[in-house]
């Protein structure tokens, strides 16, 4: 089942959350969902992420 969340994030930061996910052919919401699973698995320590993630990761790392 599937809930909506509202965020709280910098504007800037948002238009390029928007702008790689359109240039990933891909929704904000399921890089953000997919990043979150990757936070709450249990073993993430020993999980090596996606190239999404990786790049997600920076994206929200830069600032």
């Amino acid at each position: 089942m599937s809930t909506k969340l509202t965020l709280t994030i910098d504007e800037s930061i948002i238009e390029k959350a928007k702008n790689y996910a359109k240039n990933k052919e891909n929704s904000l919401s399921n890089i953000i969902e997919n990043y979150l699973k990757v936070l709450v698995k249990e073993n993430s320590s020993a999980t090596e992420f996606t190239p999404i993630v990786k790049s997600v990761k920076k994206l929200f790392q830069s600032n």
